[in-house]
């Protein structure tokens, strides 16, 4: 390599890490890859505009040095095992002072675990969750790091350069201690299972439900992204829905299995939730849902013994009124998936010490990333008023358009329930609504049938302590 030395380096050069690095190099800062596969280093070098100090390389120990002091760099490479061993054949040339950044979807306690081994070595760790794909790294995602607040520092501008930004403010921002970015990341991607289980359900109500051909399916989409409900995914949903496929000339969409796949990150935040002992049941729905997906044989078997849901046909009738309450209901249950991750947030900064700020995680949520929607701004102001909001169901404006639109919701369970148009996670989002607001729940029973059959005790309204009954 040259005598430049680089600001930062990226290890793994595959789609995001290159377009991370050519992005950083588009801000004016000089950049190195590091990959074992020469190709990508080379392609790297190639897709930079000419003149841009980039530089690729396959030899760690080359890469290092180039690095300037303290040196930062960036692993991007498969969660797991992978990010073990790049750290790993690095150490024996990084220097105290040094930060290494994990910007994969690591699990937190894995980020722990390595943040504590470098530290003792003197060197900085930190968990980034970075959200916004391909495109975003290349032009603006949204970045969620967590580490120690002194060295962030020597990353802040970089990063901030970087960034999306919404009304001229980065989408990134230091969020915490230890591993408080790639928890926050995890908790993006539950939420994000939430919503997009969300519009697959609206998407199925309206098509099975109401009979829509796809022409209409895409117009009622793309229409919604100018509505209250504007957000990347209703957004793309609308494109997919108007892609056309080159084989059969159909819409690609119907074409596709209805086997969904996951990488983990909605179960992780599921089963933390419930560490936690955090109700989120819209997620949990969403992973369940994914889950079944996979039973296909046990679904087609079903649908001809059980009978099977009949597609409603493209009649005449008029379903305006219909679409427009499922709109509401979309929107309502949207907010409602987004309560249940940020009491996630707040539950686990208080367990695990990360000194979580919400109006600033909302903040840098509003672009780049994957779940960012216009609603986000109504969040960040919510926490802003109130950084101590223990829901955003009590926050007093988007309490009221909870209030507004749960006729709507109602309406839409009961006609998909009629038509037997599964719509899990609607429902889960409603019943949390109803629970969240119900100043006395049944479970004064269950507390009763545990002492009963296993002597578990239970506590009185009327005075303190805990008691157990001999009932028989």
């Amino acid at each position: 390599m040259n005598d430049t030395q680089y600001d930062f380096g990226m290890v793994g050069l595959g789609v995001m890490g290159r377009n991370l690095l050519l992005n950083m190099a588009d801000h004016g800062f000089a950049v190195a890859g590091l990959d074992l596969d020469a190709a990508k280093a080379l392609a790297l070098e190639n897709e930079a505009d000419k003149g841009k100090p980039v530089k690729g390389t396959t030899i760690a120990e080359e890469f290092i040095q180039s690095l300037r002091k303290p040196r930062a760099l960036m692993l991007l490479v498969p969660a797991g095992k992978a990010v073990d061993a790049a750290i790993a054949s690095l150490l024996p040339f990084l220097e105290p002072g040094d930060i290494v950044i994990d910007g994969g979807n690591s699990y937190f306690p894995d980020t722990d675990r390595r943040d504590a081994a470098l530290g003792e070595k003197g060197i900085h760790f930190f968990g980034m969750g970075i959200s916004g794909g391909e495109k975003g790294a290349r032009f603006g995602p949204s970045m969620m790091p967590g580490g120690d607040k002194q060295a962030y520092e020597r990353l802040r501008p970089i990063f901030e350069a970087v960034a999306a930004k919404v009304n001229g403010e980065p989408c990134v921002t230091y969020l915490g201690n230890g591993s408080a970015g790639n928890y926050v990341k995890m908790v993006h991607n539950g939420i994000e299972y939430g919503i997009m289980q969300l519009i697959a359900e609206t998407y199925d109500f309206l098509k099975r439900g109401l009979g829509l051909n796809d022409d209409a399916l895409q117009q009622v989409f793309s229409s919604w992204n100018q509505t209250e409900i504007q957000s990347f995914l209703i957004e793309i949903t609308g494109e997919i829905l108007q892609k056309n496929d080159e084989v059969t000339g159909q819409r690609l969409v119907n074409m596709i299995s209805d086997r969904a796949r996951q990488k983990g990150t909605g179960k992780w935040t599921s089963q933390n939730a419930m560490d936690l002992q955090v109700p989120l049941p819209t997620v949990d729905m969403a992973v369940t849902m994914r889950d079944l997906s996979a039973y296909k044989d046990e679904r087609v078997q079903a649908a001809q013994q059980l009978g099977g849901i009949d597609v409603a046909s493209n009649s005449d009738t008029d379903n305006s009124q219909l679409i427009d309450q499922l709109r509401q209901a979309f929107y309502f249950s949207m907010l409602i998936t987004y309560a249940q991750g940020l009491v996630q947030l707040r539950v686990a900064s208080q367990a695990y010490n990360y000194g979580l700020q919400l109006q600033e995680v909302a903040k840098i949520w509003r672009g780049g990333c994957i779940i960012r929607a216009a609603c986000l701004e109504d969040i960040r102001q919510a926490f802003a008023t109130n950084p101590d909001l223990p829901n955003l169901l009590l926050d007093p404006k988007i309490g009221q358009s909870l209030l507004q639109r749960q006729t709507d919701v109602r309406a839409v369970v009961k006609t998909a329930v009629d038509k037997g148009i599964p719509m899990p996670a609607l429902l889960a989002s409603l019943s949390y609504f109803d629970a969240y607001r119900s100043a006395t729940l049944p479970t004064n029973l269950i507390q009763a049938q545990r002492d009963y059959f296993g002597a578990h005790t239970y506590e009185r309204i009327d005075q303190p302590g805990i008691f157990h009954t001999q009932w028989s």
